[in-house]
């Protein structure tokens, strides 16, 4: 695997996927670009898209609503650990 402040666009898609399964996150069979991430206070879809990776973290915050965000492919594989996987 690349170094970690590698941007992710440089990471071959198989070690990309690796990554997301390390950290827990189930692909969809049926939809391989699509993620589940599981953790006790929240759940997260994650999709890879074109140009980004989109995470909806669903149920969250005082009103229990949805949250999405989008991270660019440019960010390093450490700034995406820290900002996808610390929750919303």
């Amino acid at each position: 695997m690349q170094p970690s402040d590698t941007p992710l666009y440089n990471h071959p898609l198989p070690d990309i996927e690796s990554w997301l399964s390390s950290h827990g996150c189930q692909q969809d069979p049926a939809n391989l670009n699509n993620w589940t991430l599981e953790r006790s206070a929240w759940r997260a879809e994650l999709v890879l898209d074109i140009d980004s990776i989109v995470v909806s973290y669903h149920t969250v915050g005082a009103d229990s609503r949805d949250v999405q965000r989008s991270f660019k492919y440019s960010l390093s594989r450490r700034d995406l650990e820290e900002v996808i996987f610390a929750g919303p």
